[in-house]
């Protein structure tokens, strides 16, 4: 079995809160993403897929196709947009925390692979903090 990555990068906004609790709750919960005018983060998506090589071609997948399937499915969508408010495949009310954002790609990919499998969605946030969803 052969693993190969994709990088891709995109900028968006978020905001942490739950509308229930208090600002002194959101804060000790959420620090500064708990911010009441939002705040963003320079991300940074890994996308793994596995597979054989193609005996012709020696590629597990065309790497140009997996990064416009990428970008179709996920970047056109995230980027330079409120997490919160403006995608339509993140649910409303969900926080878009690193996590759940990692989730939400795996749902919007996994369907749309073809002739490999995808082992593994990681999400960087920043360079100290990263996520990595292997499916359910």
């Amino acid at each position: 079995m052969v693993y190969l990555t994709r990088r891709e990068t995109f900028n968006a906004a978020h905001k942490l809160w739950v509308d229930s609790w208090s600002e002194v709750e959101n804060l000790a919960a959420f620090g500064k993403c708990a911010n009441k005018n939002w705040h963003g983060h320079n991300y940074e998506l890994f996308v793994t897929v596995k597979g054989k090589p193609d005996p012709v071609t020696g590629f597990v997948v065309d790497v140009k196709k997996l990064s416009q399937l990428i970008k179709q499915i996920i970047i056109e969508k995230v980027d330079h947009s409120n997490l919160n408010l403006d995608v339509d495949f993140i649910p409303k009310g969900m926080q878009p925390t690193t996590e759940n954002l990692a989730i939400q790609f795996w749902k919007q990919l996994e369907p749309q692979l073809e002739g490999c499998k995808l082992h593994c969605i990681k999400l960087c946030e920043t360079e100290n903090i990263y996520v990595e969803y292997y499916g359910a």
